[in-house]
């Protein structure tokens, strides 16, 4: 009760400054996660806290889930089909030389890995985050293009990271034999069933939401409540078909604008405040365990987490947009900001809950917390900077510019 309400009572105190702290380096994830470390700090009896993996787990799912909704249903769907493909290139050719760099280098640094342990951690922390990126994605000085194929990528790829971290967990348990249909039944499973349950949901709950709100049916006051229903639903209806939820509410997201074109105008600020609700709470939980864990730490962690955050995410960016003529100022800014932070926390999670006692499971978790924690301040510290100087970089750009183009 008493990590409750310190909770409770930091998110009153945050609640008061949060406009003033909008135009500073702090942003709310580095705020929770700070108060959590300094709450351990202050009473080191909590040092011993116990905490049910499972429902930290199911708090942090529920957070993603209500985020990566939200930011569906902001997602501008004439300018994003008249992008470059960014969105596409960073899902395929990007996130599959992430995770190979990410478990090469896993390799290198921690060589008492089996190569499928090293798969595991580039899967767990191959996603970026769509909460730590918010700062990039809802800046009007970011070119749409780019804030938007950053926003896309962050929603999806967690949910295309799942099928390759159970492919993984899968291999280390029950060796190569049969590997192939393995991953091909968490892809067709998490992605597919994911996907199409997100369409169902987003297509039928938009429509409805339309229609009652076009006959004067919805209260205004209400309308935010059934919305609110529709990421929470993905959740409930993936669980017996074996998709990915992740994948269901952002598909939910984008789809929901077909039937109810206003979602984004009246709706989605109840929701993206309740899932924020969530993160901060994770993201509260998390700077506890990091500082209680932090005596476990070592340099290689810090290596690694260093290489994850730069090489690992930059050079499959920068190879993923060879041939889309953006300038190499877009290839750094898009390179940099990839933070890893809910979704990592989630899939490290999932992989905990597997409870595959791998040798390597605890290098795994310790090298997963120090990118995670570095992300967070790291990314935080620099996305104001980062967008400031990017903004002029843009500005010397040519008009036809792929940023530069409406």
């Amino acid at each position: 009760m008493m990590t409750i309400a310190a909770f409770v009572v930091l998110v009153f105190l945050y609640s008061l400054v949060s406009r003033r702290l909008e135009h500073t380096v702090i942003t709310a994830p580095i705020v929770f996660t700070a108060a959590g470390m300094l709450f351990i700090l202050v009473l080191p009896g909590l040092h011993d806290l116990t905490m049910q993996r499972e429902i930290f787990r199911k708090l942090a799912e529920i957070g993603l889930v209500m985020l990566l909704f939200a930011d569906a249903a902001r997602i501008n769907l004439p300018t994003l089909r008249s992008g470059e493909k960014l969105p596409l290139r960073l899902l395929s050719v990007g996130m599959l030389l992430t995770i190979l760099l990410g478990a090469i280098a896993a390799q290198l640094i921690f060589p008492h890995l089996s190569i499928w342990e090293a798969g595991i951690l580039a899967a767990i922390l191959a996603p970026t985050d769509a909460g730590l990126g918010q700062v990039i994605v809802h800046s009007p000085q970011v070119p749409l293009r780019i804030r938007q194929a950053l926003d896309v990528e962050a929603g999806l790829n967690d949910g295309l990271s799942v099928p390759f971290l159970m492919f993984f967990i899968a291999v280390s348990q029950i060796g190569t034999t049969g590997a192939g249909w393995v991953l091909l039944t968490y892809v067709v499973e998490q992605l597919g069933m994911g996907a199409l349950v997100g369409c169902a949901i987003g297509l039928a709950g938009g429509w409805l939401l339309g229609q009652a709100r076009s006959r004067g049916w919805m209260a205004e006051s209400v309308q935010q409540l059934g919305l609110v229903t529709l990421p929470i639903l993905s959740i409930l209806a993936c669980e017996p078909v074996g998709g990915s939820m992740f994948i269901a509410a952002y598909v939910a997201g984008i789809a929901v604008q077909v039937g109810f074109q206003d979602v984004n105008a009246l709706s989605v600020a109840f929701t993206e405040g309740w899932g924020q609700l969530f993160d901060f709470f994770v993201f509260f939980l998390f700077g506890l365990l990091g500082a209680r864990d932090f005596t476990r730490f070592s340099f290689v962690h810090m290596l690694y987490a260093i290489l994850s955050l730069t090489v690992v995410r930059m050079l499959p960016v920068a190879v993923a947009v060879i041939g889309t003529r953006v300038s190499a100022a877009t290839v750094l800014f898009m390179g940099w900001f990839g933070p890893r932070g809910l979704a990592s926390i989630v899939l490290g999670l999932v992989f905990l809950g597997e409870e595959t006692h791998v040798p390597g499971e605890e290098t795994i978790q310790l090298a997963v917390m120090v990118t995670v924690m570095l992300s967070i301040f790291a990314h935080g510290f620099s996305a104001l900077p980062g967008i400031s100087l990017y903004t002029r970089k843009v500005a010397t750009l040519a008009a036809t510019s792929p940023e530069n183009r409406p």
